[in-house]
């Protein structure tokens, strides 16, 4: 047994080692939980070029937390999922537009539907539709108003808006915290239709039904439809004394490597 605890306790100062030999900074990226997915994959294929620098992608903060957690220094990058407001756009910080993707309309995977449109998700949020054309129940998954994809939806009409306001008014509702729990809701609960974005769930591999909307597909030959009418945009926001490791990941999302990458997880790239 001794032995054994000796030949771990070797193994642990190996790795300890190692791990400060082949990563000797550490850049922390959080926020909008519809762009992690994708910056998984980039972070991935960084590290493969920069060994020195550990990229660590957090869980969801959402907009608002990737943007407190930056302006406290307790994360290197935000990626968040709208433009800074007049109080959030303090001096110090830097925002870029770095891609775009469809907000789409999910179901879960046994819904036979492939397209939706603008006179029935109305109905559907006002309650005057309740069922499926297969007459499984639909089930509503929601987001709380100030969030980034609901605010993006609610822009599409006013008859909308107040039609999502009256489904968030119902005694019995399900209100998603993030992005991946609306996710998560949508693929387990029978019925369910709620709004994500394509990066998402092409980046996180999701099993769910995605939507055509007004008749318009989010994808053409596996890449983003230019013609699609709703987009997300995703913005990385970074301290004005960022580290030389920030600035280079940086400089590979803006690179044609960094931009093969958004595009194939169901992006647009800024150009």
């Amino acid at each position: 047994m001794k032995l054994l605890k000796y030949f771990l306790f070797i193994v642990f100062l190996i790795n300890c080692f190692y791990m400060n030999a082949y990563a000797d900074e550490t850049i922390k990226i959080g926020g909008c939980g519809s762009s992690l997915g994708a910056m998984k994959f980039l972070a991935s294929a960084f590290e493969k070029k920069h060994p020195e620098i550990k990229v660590t992608v957090l869980s969801s903060l959402g907009s608002l937390g990737g943007i407190k957690a930056v302006s406290k220094g307790g994360i290197d990058i935000g990626v968040i999922g709208r433009p800074l407001n007049k109080n959030e756009a303090k001096p110090g910080l830097n925002i870029i537009e770095y891609a775009k993707t469809p907000l789409i309309f999910i179901t879960n995977k046994k819904i036979p539907v492939s397209n939706i449109n603008d006179s029935e998700l109305i109905k559907i949020f006002n309650g005057n539709i309740t069922k499926w054309q297969n007459g499984e129940k639909i089930r509503l998954i929601l987001r709380q108003p100030s969030e980034s994809n609901a605010i993006i939806v609610r822009s599409i009409s006013d008859e909308l808006s107040k039609a999502m306001d009256v489904a968030m008014s119902r005694e019995w509702r399900i209100v998603a915290l993030t992005d991946q729990e609306t996710v998560d809701f949508v693929e387990k609960t029978p019925g369910a239709l709620s709004f994500s974005t394509l990066t998402q769930i092409i980046s996180e591999k999701r099993n769910v039904n995605v939507l055509n909307y007004n008749g318009i597909p989010p994808l053409l030959n596996s890449r983003v439809n230019f013609s699609y009418p709703i987009f997300k945009t995703h913005y990385m926001l970074t301290r004005s004394e960022s580290s030389n490791a920030v600035k280079k990941f940086i400089r590979f999302v803006q690179s044609p490597e960094g931009e093969k990458i958004l595009i194939t997880t169901g992006n647009l790239v800024k150009k």
